[in-house]
């Protein structure tokens, strides 16, 4: 495997022989990966691989059975609640559906997670971090509206406002681009990649969308019956012959 920048970029988490089952049903099976300073790492499989179910190790929703999961010199697999709860500082997620509050405006939306970490900010501080996420997404004149106001593409965009807001070292996107249009989904795409950049995040994206993960990954891990199939980038995979990935980029 020839992965381009591999050996001067930074390893940023790591995941170890990763294992967890519910019962007989085995999911994860010795799962190791690592992702990369400034690196956006499409995970990809059918329903059902462990996409979801590695993310929910990862960021200490599911404990693994086994395996070890190191960020910041730190095994979050063997941590304690307090040590997961530090770790998830640095850690910012955008669900499928955006998960806002419906009782909250935009903006309350986004100050919740500040106050929620009880960080010492004045009220004009918060504004001006509120505004600044917001103007990333393309939504500053959004921030009196109710979640009900929002179109699908509006919530996405305000879901990964919140999360900006904190500063995340990593953003986990799940099924970023589900239940869009195509040309709203685009500019999710195009927002994953400004944000990358702006503020050198690295990412785990979730996605069965061709397009985002061509435009979207340095590098694809393909999960099949429980263990890693192929991690490669993309262009590597488009051409495979293995018809365990053929299925995954017709032509």
């Amino acid at each position: 495997m020839n992965l381009k920048n591999e050996s001067i970029s930074k390893i940023i988490l790591s995941v170890e022989s990763l294992t967890k089952s519910f019962g007989e049903n085995h999911i994860l099976k010795n799962i190791s990966l690592d992702l990369r300073e400034n690196e956006n790492l499409v995970v990809m499989g059918r329903s059902g691989a462990g996409k979801s179910l590695l993310i929910k190790c990862i960021v200490g929703l599911i404990k693994p059975d086994r395996g070890s999961i190191f960020f910041n010199d730190i095994d979050l697999a063997k941590s304690s609640s307090k040590e997961i709860f530090y770790a998830r500082n640095s850690f910012g997620f955008l669900f499928q559906s955006g998960a806002l509050y419906d009782s909250m405006s935009v903006k309350e939306n986004l100050e919740f997670p500040l106050r929620r970490r009880m960080l010492k900010l004045s009220t004009h501080q918060i504004n001006l971090l509120v505004d600044e996420a917001l103007n990333d997404v393309g939504l500053l004149n959004s921030k009196n509206l109710m979640p009900q106001e929002l179109s699908g593409g509006m919530r996405k965009r305000i879901g990964l406002a919140r999360t900006l807001i904190l500063k995340p070292k990593i953003i986990f996107y799940d099924e970023p681009t589900t239940g869009l249009d195509t040309a709203t989904s685009r500019e999710i795409i195009n927002l994953i990649n400004i944000v990358k950049i702006k503020y050198f995040t690295s990412a785990i994206i979730i996605s069965h969308d061709i397009e985002c993960i061509k435009l979207n990954s340095d590098r694809v891990v393909l999960l099949h019956d429980g263990q890693i199939y192929a991690n490669e980038n993309y262009n590597s995979l488009l051409n495979s012959n293995d018809i365990n990935i053929r299925q995954f980029f017709p032509k």
